[in-house]
């Protein structure tokens, strides 16, 4: 098989294509003929050890693949060779095959392309698990996403509108705008590149509390940090829900006293750790996924994809920030 390897940390430059042995499936795991990786934040940090886990080296970076199954190990009942796959891995996605434990897939449907597949589930999943379990996120309720034309950030904006919210999405740039208002946002808001300085912080506080009118938003969904939280957070509702989903700019040092001024919370969201403790509540949330995507209320945006080869391009475009909606890599 070939696999883009990690074999040093580093950037995507350090990722290396190699001829490996087909690995085999061991008891209780099968054998995915990967067709397709999609490229997360994660996949940035992963290479560089920055992420909360840190494989051992060599490995392939992706953590959400969609194949076909080629073999099963001892003792696997619920798969048959040929079904096709979606799923969470972690890591070793951007490699023709892998071995994994079936608990981490789903059935691919057959309307649905294997980029399509690849692109669903952890976006949609951090996200539903986070505008329900820890947003509490109500019809006629107000939503604000930050990078809102990003693979979460759309998601929460299809999410946000299937759940009855007004969602104003704000992004840095007129095509992620345009991006935004297709997924269904009702407003949008276009902010500057960071870093701020103290009165450009002020500024664009003001632009977002504009934005919330009087009442502020009831839930403010951040997958960015850096210097954007703060300024969202100003903007935020009496007993609203700040929720913490990720830091591509940078991790952020909030002033508690806003939060006891507004007396709202600020939640951490770690979807994967969610998935691990409570299997049965996240595959309920996937099951809500897959009657959206049937019902065309949700549908992965792949706007890029990239040959098998290409794969560091694809992790390049991502680091940068530039990615609109979701980005995959061909593999098989």
């Amino acid at each position: 098989m070939r696999a883009l390897l990690s074999t040093t940390p580093g950037g995507p430059e350090t990722l290396e294509l190699t001829e490996l042995p087909d690995p085999a499936p061991v008891k209780g795991q099968v054998l995915i003929d990967v067709k397709a990786c999609a490229i997360n934040y994660p996949d940035v940090l992963i290479i560089e050890d920055k992420y909360q886990f840190k494989p051992q080296r060599p490995f392939a970076p992706g953590g959400e693949i969609a194949g076909i199954i080629a073999a099963l190990g001892e003792g696997v009942t619920d798969w048959q060779v040929g079904d096709r796959v979606m799923g969470v891995i972690g890591h070793g996605g951007l490699a023709t095959k892998i071995a994994t434990e079936p608990q981490r897939l789903y059935r691919l449907p057959e309307e649905r392309s294997f980029a399509e597949g690849a692109a669903l589930i952890l976006t949609y999943g951090t996200t539903i698990h986070a505008l329900l379990d820890r947003g509490h996120l109500k019809a006629g309720q107000s939503l604000l996403v930050l990078g809102a034309a990003g693979g979460v950030g759309l998601a929460a904006i299809e999410l946000g509108k299937a759940y009855g919210a007004h969602v104003v999405a704000a992004v840095s740039s007129d095509d992620k705008a345009a991006a935004a208002k297709a997924a269904g946002a009702d407003e949008t808001i276009i902010y500057g590149r960071a870093p701020f300085d103290k009165d450009q912080s002020k500024a664009l506080a003001e632009q977002f509390k504009a934005s919330g009118g009087r009442g502020g938003f009831d839930v403010i969904y951040d997958p960015v940090g850096g210097d954007y939280a703060e300024p969202a957070l100003r903007s935020i509702a009496w007993e609203g829900r700040y929720l913490v989903v990720g830091f591509p700019a940078g991790i952020p040092k909030l002033p508690l006293n806003l939060t006891l001024l507004k007396s709202c919370d600020v939640c951490g969201v770690f979807w994967g750790a969610f998935a691990a403790r409570d299997p049965e509540a996240n595959k309920s949330h996937v099951n809500e996924l897959f009657r959206l995507w049937r019902d065309r209320s949700i549908a992965p945006n792949v706007t890029e994809t990239f040959s098998f080869e290409r794969g560091g391009d694809a992790i390049t475009r991502m680091a940068a920030r530039a990615a609109i909606g979701k980005l995959v890599v061909t593999v098989g």
